[in-house]
Parts: structure tokens; C-alpha cells; sequence
């Protein structure tokens, strides 16, 4: 079947959607009509409101379809006269691919490339198109590579792909918001969900042949070493797009900072991180293709490039950056149109770096004299009170809570000192952390010398060297009171989300338990169990493991002292906390589990037992 049959068994598709909507929708009426032709009163009644409880999910999400509208273009517009080496290029592949050229160029804060077009009646009738480039792109690729992203772009032009987006648009929008609503249980959703998944395994084979189609454009505008040479290279700059923001950006902006140039740190990054990187590059590309995705694999597409009747063109190495003049300006500008900072402090990188990395360290020291707090029953612990426990001789009935599994846990708890004492430096001014591109962020002395505070440590944790740790530390200018507790409850701040239970009862109420990597949110729920999953994804969604901490109760695993398990499936627990409460969990059969949420509470709870 040829790619515009099946395009227009998709469409057709999606006309039958609707279809099935209105025969359901005249099935109930039908329904209501017998059911009050047959029956009367309090029996009528409830069997009505089951038929329009199973239907109106079906007329909320075809009503919302109807009216569903693409949103406004995203990103940062770049006109001609901001980029004409660019805007030259654009056009010229357009015209060696065929097709007319974009209306507007914008750039957007993601690994990827796309072309959309407000076509009307039904395609008939072209209408405004937009080219979307990743920044990244720009950072990271050769002319010749961005030259074969844009031509496989242009090739959905040439190949008429996007004139149906509009429609396309709305028969998706229909199947997500109905079956976004329709419960396990509901008949009338059962037909819908089977219709849904025919309609996807329709479409997706449509657009992975569209992505060949546009590869072939690629090839014969680009050349076949820059359009496999980019199928390569695309993963490698994902990964490091990912790993940017994972490891540069996440931890800071999740405690309150921000860097001033949330863009440009990228462009350092991937020059300075070529080791891994080449690394990356020497991996095979992916070579299976599931029937649901949406694009043939890179291993497949590769081959199916190199297939094709090859064609020379000269090469152009140069950084492609070089088509957009200030594209360090540009990625400002893109940040003030897509960013929110919200009340987070905005920093230069090197001292966001500093900030944030402290304020990590300050957050595990927290922890630590938290139990230190709990231990010595001194309400506000630090680095000092620490020193005396060692000094009493008592270091391990605190190195055991942390290193439960050690057979040596003070020997091992040097560790834990030694971040510390290097608070504690920070703290004097004595230390800092420095930022870096190539490598993890270091602590070093105020001069910029690397320090290492282990031997020290080592001394600290025991009571016949003690004397002496103190006095290197006193050497180096390192005060020992100015690593005290900041936080003297748990936050969530920091924390992951690991996995979420709808309608779990705690107690005598109905909650939606978050679980996180530092302990559990509690967050009150309806009786009802349907749609929990969406419930809890739509609050994961808008909130950050902190705020919802801050919001609704939260249990610390710190402050858990027990646990055990009266049964597993459906999970029935029961916590003991410092002070002797108790925190009764008890899963109900019907409600919405997660993923894997049971079994990681489990594992969790286990280790309390």
C-alpha cells in the first residue's frame, strides 16, 4: 500500500472514530428510552446514570476534539535579516527539494528539527509553514549536517505530509481525551480502546514511511555521508542534551537557582566533553522497530540511506552555528521566551554551580544532624556535638543507621565526615567549589588548589586521633562550629519520584501515596478510584517532589524507626516512627498502582523490618 493510501486510510480512520461516537451516543439513547419505557423510579434512575456515566466520556472528549485547536507557535522567530546565511540556505535546499519554502524560522530548546503547516480545507489549500531548529543542533552539528536535517524537514513538504496536520491533529486529540476518560470497567469504553489501537498501529506505519520518503529528499539534496553522518550524531547530542540538564541544571534549579545562560552552557559542555562523546559515537545505532513507534529505527534508517543511488556534493565542515550571527544572543532571547525562573536566584555559572553544590552538601549534613539531634537529644546538632559523641566513644550508634550493612561502620562513616568537614571549610571561607565542563564540580581551596580533607577525616572518626583532626583542621583555618544544621525537619527538596499508589487508606483516609527516594507524600484522595493514575500524573505533573512535600504531609524514611509487612498483596503495612506513632498503609484492590510502585515500597519497607 502506497504512503497516500494509507494516509488516507488514516483519515478515514479518524472519521470513523467519530462515527463510532455518534452510533454510541444513539445506542444510549436508545438505552434510556427502554429503560424508562420498561421501568420506573429508584431502579430507572441508577441504571440511566450508569448509561450516562459510560457515555459522557465518549461526548466530552469528541466535544473537546471538535473545538481543539494547535497552540500558538513556540519558540524564538528569526527573520531574514537576523540570519540571512540561514534564511539563503532554506531556500535554496527548498528549491533542489521541490517544494516552497518555509514563512518563518524559529529556533526551539530541543534535539530536534520539525515543519508544520496551517493548511486549510482539508489540505486543499496551502497555508502558513514554520521550520522548528533545535539550538542544540546549532551548537553541536556541521553546515552539512544541518543542511541534511532541513532537507529531510523540506522533504515533508515536497511529500504533502503536513497538509492533513490540522486534521490529524484533532482525531488525536479526540482518541487521548476519550480514552483519557474512560475507566477499566466502562462497556462503552472497551470498543473505543480497540478502535484506538487499530488507529495508532494505522498511523504510525503511515508516518515511519513518511520518514523515509523525507529521508530520501535528505540524500539526494544533502548527500548520503551527511544524512547518515547525522543519523549518528543525532543520539550523541541527545544523550548529551540530556545529560546537561540531569547534571548541570536539575539540582540547582530544584533547589532554588538558576544559571543565567540555560542554553549556552551546552555549546561548552559538548566541546569539552569530547572523550565521551566519541564514545558515544563508536556505539551501533538501534536497529529494531517496534509496530508502535512513530519513526523507523536509526540503524534502519541508515541502511535504507545507504540504498539509495548515492550522490556526491562537496563537503562543509564548518560549524553550523556560523549561519546565525549571535547565537549566544539568540539562546538569551530563546530563554526569555520559553524559561520561567519563577522565584529562583539567578546566577553567573560558575557561582551556580557553587550555590547549588553547597547547598547539596549543606542538605546531606542536614541528615545526618537530624539523627545526631535525635540521638544526643540536643534539638539543634552540628560538626562540635558530633566531635563529643566521637569523643564518648559512641560514633557507631549513629554510623549504623547510615551504614546498617557495615561490619565496620565507624571506619566506613569517614566517608560521611569527610563531606562534612568540607562544609565546614566551605563555611570558613577556607574552600569552595569550583565549576567545570569536563568533569564533576570539585571543592578547592580559595586559592583554587584541590583539597582532600579524607585524612582528616579519618582521624575524626575515632577517639585517641580526634584531638589531632581537630588541630589540622584548626591549621588549615577550618572552624569546627560553622558546619551546624540548617533544616532541622526533612524536606523533600532534592528528592525523586520513584513511584505513586492512588487511593492507598492511611488510617481512616483515602490517599494518593507519592513515593520518593526520601520518603512518602501523602496526599488526600476521593473515595472514587477511577482515573487515579491521571489524578496523581497530572499532579507529578505541575509540581515538584519539594512543593508537594511543603503541601502535604510528609513521612521522611528518617523518621521511620520499623516496619512490617502484615501483607503483600494488596500491600498492608504498618510504620513505626521516632516517638512511637504508628502509620498504618493498607492498598486497595481497585486502585491505580504505578508501574512497579508496590514492589519498590516494598523493597523499601523491607529494610526497616
Amino acid at each position: 500500500m502506497s504512503t497516500a493510501s494509507r494516509a488516507a486510510l488514516s483519515v478515514a480512520m479518524l472519521v470513523g472514530f467519530y462515527v463510532l461516537g455518534l452510533v454510541q451516543l444513539a445506542a444510549a439513547g436508545f438505552l434510556l428510552y427502554e429503560i424508562w419505557g420498561h421501568l420506573h423510579g429508584y431502579g430507572a434512575a441508577k441504571l440511566s446514570w450508569l448509561v450516562i456515566i459510560g457515555v459522557g466520556a465518549v461526548v466530552i472528549g469528541l466535544g473537546k476534539a471538535l473545538f481543539a485547536k494547535p497552540g500558538e507557535p513556540e519558540g524564538l522567530l528569526v527573520t531574514p535579516q537576523q540570519a540571512p546565511d540561514l534564511w539563503r540556505l532554506v531556500h535554496d535546499m527548498a528549491a533542489a527539494a521541490g517544494t516552497r519554502a518555509p514563512d518563518e524560522i524559529r529556533l526551539i530548546p530541543e534535539v530536534n528539527a520539525a515543519v508544520t503547516e496551517d493548511a486549510r480545507l482539508l489540505g486543499l489549500l496551502a497555508g502558513v509553514r514554520r521550520l522548528y531548529l533545535g539550538i542544540p543542533l546549532l551548537q553541536t552539528f556541521t553546515v552539512d549536517q544541518l543542511r541534511s536535517v532541513i532537507a529531510h524537514e523540506l522533504g515533508h513538504y515536497s511529500g504533502s505530509h503536513t497538509r492533513l496536520a490540522a486534521i490529524t491533529y484533532r482525531g488525536r486529540t479526540a482518541l487521548h481525551e476519550t480514552l483519557r476518560r474512560l475507566g477499566t470497567f466502562n462497556v462503552f469504553g472497551w470498543v473505543f480502546k480497540a478502535y484506538g489501537r487499530l488507529y495508532l498501529l494505522v498511523s504510525n506505519a503511515v508516518t515511519r514511511r513518511q520518514e523515509l520518503e523525507a529521508d530520501q529528499v535528505s540524500v539526494r539534496v544533502a548527500g548520503v555521508a551527511a544524512a547518515t553522518s547525522t543519523m549518528r550524531e543525532l543520539p550523541v547530542v541527545g544523550a548529551a542534551w540530556n545529560f546537561y540538564f540531569n547534571n548541570y541544571i536539575a539540582y540547582g534549579w530544584e533547589l532554588g537557582y538558576a544559571p543565567d545562560d540555560v542554553f549556552g552552557g551546552f555549546r561548552h559542555l559538548y566541546a569539552a566533553r569530547t572523550q565521551e562523546l566519541a564514545k558515544l559515537r563508536d556505539e551501533e545505532p538501534e536497529t529494531h522497530t517496534s509496530r508502535w513507534d512513530t519513526h523507523p529505527s536509526a540503524g534502519e534508517r541508515i541502511a535504507a540511506m545507504r540504498a539509495l543511488p548515492p550522490v556526491q556534493h562537496p563537503a562543509d565542515d564548518r560549524p553550523a552555528g556560523g549561519l546565525v550571527p549571535q547565537l549566544t544572543q539568540a539562546g538569551l532571547a530563546l530563554q526569555r521566551e520559553v524559561v520561567d525562573f519563577g522565584s529562583r536566584t539567578v546566577l553567573p555559572w560558575p557561582d551556580f554551580t557553587a550555590a547549588s553544590m553547597t547547598l547539596v552538601m549543606q542538605h546531606r549534613a542536614d541528615r545526618v544532624f537530624r539523627s545526631l539531634s535525635r540521638l544526643s537529644g540536643i534539638p539543634e546538632a552540628g560538626l562540635p556535638e558530633l566531635f563529643e559523641l566521637v569523643a564518648q566513644g559512641r560514633l557507631r550508634e549513629l554510623a549504623a543507621e547510615f551504614l546498617p550493612e557495615s561490619p565496620d561502620p565507624v571506619t566506613e562513616f569517614a566517608d560521611i565526615m569527610e563531606n562534612l568537614i568540607a562544609l565546614a571549610a566551605v563555611r570558613s571561607g577556607q574552600a569552595r567549589w569550583e565549576h567545570s565542563w569536563s568533569s564533576p564540580a570539585r571543592v578547592v581551596h580559595s586559592t583554587g588548589v584541590p583539597v582532600d580533607y579524607s585524612e582528616i577525616a579519618k582521624l575524626a572518626v575515632a577517639p585517641e586521633t580526634l584531638a589531632e583532626a581537630r588541630a589540622r583542621m584548626a591549621q588549615l583555618g577550618v572552624h569546627v562550629e560553622a558546619a551546624r544544621v540548617v533544616e532541622t525537619r526533612a524536606t523533600g527538596a532534592g528528592a525523586d519520584v520513584i513511584g505513586a499508589m492512588a487511593n492507598v487508606r492511611v488510617g481512616d483516609q483515602e490517599t494518593d501515596l507519592i513515593v520518593l527516594n526520601q520518603g512518602l507524600i501523602l496526599v488526600p484522595a476521593p473515595k472514587s478510584t477511577d482515573e487515579g493514575d491521571q489524578r496523581i500524573a497530572r499532579m507529578l505533573s505541575s509540581h515538584n517532589p519539594a512543593e508537594l512535600a511543603k503541601t502535604y504531609r510528609y513521612v521522611p524514611f528518617e523518621e521511620v524507626t520499623a516496619a512490617r509487612i502484615v501483607k503483600a498483596v494488596p500491600l498492608n503495612a504498618e510504620l513505626t516512627l521516632h516517638g512511637g506513632a504508628t502509620l498504618v498503609l493498607k492498598e486497595r484492590w481497585s486502585g491505580d498502582t504505578i508501574g512497579d510502585s508496590r514492589d519498590t515500597l516494598t523493597e523499601i519497607l523491607r529494610r526497616f523490618s
